[in-house]
């Protein structure tokens, strides 16, 4: 079989890239680019013979190998004799140190041919680290709790990034490798059949991918090729290089990255981690390349798109006349996140100290409900500097609501959760909020039961670079809200990162589940979750930018109404506060939820009321 015709029959499971080892119907076609060096060699395991790629323009290097099938082990040797992986590996059986692996992506069987995928508007997503899901911490144990999460009434998984990092354990934020699923979660067909498994359950599956930077220890890119640009400037040194010289070749590697986990893996989508680091000055920025390409990738597909973005840019989020995305779906919307946490745990410096204040706070939670956004292009003391962009047109849609995710947990000297530090008043307003407003949630793994266990950053590194590690933790911290509480812990008491105790302590406990306390909380959520599914989602398609507004009732206390797709009013009374609320409105609509309790004194301490008037 012509190898064209190979990859035309099995388009939709295997992406045909320029980079890395690609199998042909007799052998294997490597390929590298290394401009950096002028010869590279071909090692394959178990040959002593060294064979030379061909020298190719514009820093290729070249050679097809017969014989060289599937499972086939193979490494680079650069001219002073270092030995690497491929930068484009598929597989790496042994970690990044060892030999890559030829895969053929189209050996998979797949049993989801018909699954399309589902609109954006049904997303309840629920975010989970495969190695600290389980005790097992792979793929294949995930796919035992799939039904779980069908029960629960998600139907959207985002997973953190996989990308083969250093050692045994790491959040997923160190790839260096960023087309091998790390290996200790299983092999590239394991995460295959989870995404298969999901697809039979009606789950989408999102990745989180990383394209702002790479992982300290492993990154044999530099030595190759231009990777990095010292013109841009990133939190973890030089940029990665979208601008410069041989920028071209740099910005293909982001999209057949990300074509590649939509192809061959059949994932629904994509998460971009810290794209305000994703520096380009080009005439097209790459994100809006990546985006184009991605979906034109997948044209028979539901692709969804999420972005993190501290600048809060509207532009990404942009609709078309048709009320699609023209670039990115949503954005995680960190504002309502810091208004709602700094209400429930009374937290008010770090990264919060400009969403405390509630007196005038209100108007911010109002805003950020009803708009996305608190800040569009205001200036923000903390940063000293204005930040965002003007929001108000975008959908509800455009923004990914939540209580807890692996930053803001993480992110505490001990990795603790939102149980441990607010009342469970507090906490179900907070639920009921995200849960049943029109924007998209998302939910941390473990939160539905209220789960006990922290989720601390953690990253397996080389002995010599641990207390590098944990000095450079300790400094990253300093600017989080515990640290400038004179009244809580120092940064010198948070957990080791290098440590396999901090990365075990982190393991879910699914006995939990069957303890009382536990079960109540996953009823709760498994209820409102439901709620939502039946009398908001229908309602979602069709929602327009301009469709909101909001009064201030009081410190701490707002009414937020939005025009939904289908012409109903969706409202929300709202008291976030320990004190009743006496200046209320007259309830309009049908009631759909009531935490709290309202009476003809006003909205009760942690009121939340969510009424839908189908006369608008």
């Amino acid at each position: 079989m012509p190898d064209n015709l190979r990859y035309q029959t099995n388009s939709a499971r295997a992406h045909k890239m320029r980079f890395g080892a690609e199998l042909r119907t007799t052998g294997t076609r490597f390929k590298l680019w290394a401009p950096n060096c002028p010869a590279v060699r071909l090692k394959l395991e178990g040959r002593s013979e060294l064979l030379d790629l061909e020298p190719r323009r514009e820093g290729w290097h070249r050679l097809e190998v017969p014989g060289a099938m599937a499972g086939t082990r193979y490494s680079y040797v650069l001219p002073d004799g270092r030995e690497i992986a491929d930068p484009a590996s598929r597989h790496q059986p042994d970690g990044i140190e060892g030999f890559s692996e030829v895969i053929d992506p189209a050996a998979f069987a797949w049993s989801d041919a018909a699954w399309r995928g589902r609109p954006w508007e049904e997303a309840v997503i629920y975010e989970l680290h495969v190695g600290a899901f389980s005790a097992d911490g792979t793929f294949a144990a995930v796919i035992k709790h799939l039904d779980h999460l069908v029960a629960l009434g998600v139907t959207a998984i985002q997973l953190l990034p996989l990308a083969a990092t250093y050692g045994a354990f790491n959040w997923g934020y160190d790839g260096v490798l960023w087309f091998a699923p790390a290996t200790a979660y299983g092999r590239p067909e394991d995460l295959k059949a989870l995404v298969d498994a999901a697809h039979a359950r009606g789950l989408m599956i999102i990745l989180d991918v990383v394209y702002n930077h790479f992982g300290a220890t492993g990154n044999s890119l530099p030595a190759l090729a231009p990777i990095f640009t010292k013109a841009h400037q990133s939190p973890w040194g030089e940029a990665i290089n979208f601008d410069g010289e041989s920028a071209a070749e740099v910005r293909e590697l982001v999209i057949e990255n990300a074509i590649y986990w939509l192809t061959e893996f059949n994932m629904d989508g994509l998460r971009f981690d810290a794209v305000h680091a994703m520096i380009d000055d080009s005439t097209t920025h790459i994100l809006e390349i990546v985006a184009a390409r991605a979906r034109a990738a997948r044209p028979h597909r539901h692709i969804h798109l999420i972005v993190e973005n501290s600048e809060n840019q509207a532009r990404w989020l942009k609709r078309n006349n048709g009320l699609e995305p023209v670039h990115f779906n949503a954005q995680w919307n960190d504002d309502l996140h810091h208004l709602l946490h700094s209400a429930a745990t009374g937290e008010i410096t770090g990264y919060y100290s400009d969403f405390h204040n509630l007196g005038f706070g209100a108007d911010k939670l109002g805003r950020a409900l009803s708009e996305g956004f608190v800040y569009q292009g205001e200036f923000k003391e903390r940063e000293g500097k204005p930040r965002g962009e003007p929001s108000g047109g975008l959908p509800a849609t455009a923004f990914v609501n939540f209580m807890q995710n692996h930053d803001q947990v993480g992110n505490r000297i001990k990795g603790n959760r939102i149980t441990e530090l607010a009342s469970p008043e507090a906490i179900k307003a907070m639920v009921s909020i995200y849960l049943l407003g029109p924007h998209i949630p998302m939910l941390f793994m473990g939160e539905e039961w209220a789960a006990r266990e922290p989720f601390p950053f953690f990253s397996d590194l080389p002995l010599d670079l641990h207390e590098i590690a944990r000095e450079g933790r300790q400094e990253e911290l300093k600017g989080t809200p515990e640290h400038e509480d004179p009244d809580k812990p120092d940064v010198s008491e948070a957990v080791d990162p290098t440590s396999i105790a901090t990365f075990l302590s982190a393991k879910l406990d699914w006995t939990a589940l069957g303890k009382e306390e536990h079960s109540d909380w996953l009823a709760y959520y498994r209820t409102l979750i439901d709620l939502r599914n039946r009398e908001i989602v229908p309602r979602l398609p069709g929602i327009g930018g301009f469709s909101s507004h909001y009064d201030v009732l009081g410190d701490n206390s707002v009414l937020v109404g939005w025009r939904l797709g289908d012409g109903s009013v969706l409202r929300l009374y709202l008291n976030l506060s320990s004190r009743a609320q006496k200046n209320v409105p007259p309830v309009l609509g049908r009631r759909v939820w009531l935490e709290g309790f309202i009476d003809e004194t006003g909205l009760g301490p942690w009121t939340v009321l969510w009424t839908i008037d189908i006369n608008g």
